[in-house]
């Protein structure tokens, strides 16, 4: 069974950073395209970023230039980093494992992001 757990979210003001990570256990974290979801009160979830098992990264329009996803096959874990935050980034945010053959997919518990001054 495959288990996602994310961390690092909390309470920053706009213009702060956060850097979220996601550790996976339970399978071969390199087959895995790795993504993170965010979803806001009232809101359908949708997607941040991605990235696939050779890297190749792409991202929402709304956070490009801002928000940074990168991955360490070593450690099993996905990472989003989160410059230049703004209110309108408050979410909960998720990480999200799609198996490259079988596109079998795993959900993390998800972590909440709080913008706010």
């Amino acid at each position: 069974q495959v288990q996602l757990v994310e961390s690092g979210g909390g309470l920053v003001q706009p213009g702060g950073s956060l850097r979220l990570s996601c550790a996976a256990s339970g399978t071969i974290f390199g087959m895995y395209t790795m993504a993170w979801y965010r979803q806001a009160p009232g809101k359908q979830r949708e997607l941040v970023a991605q990235i696939t098992r050779r890297s190749i990264t792409s991202y929402a329009d709304s956070v490009k230039g801002r928000f940074t996803i990168s991955r360490d096959n070593a450690e099993n874990t996905v990472y989003l980093q989160m410059n230049s935050l703004k209110p309108e980034d408050t979410a909960v945010y998720f990480c999200k494992a799609v198996h490259e053959f079988s596109a079998t997919s795993y959900w993390g518990q998800g972590t909440q992001v709080t913008v706010s001054s």
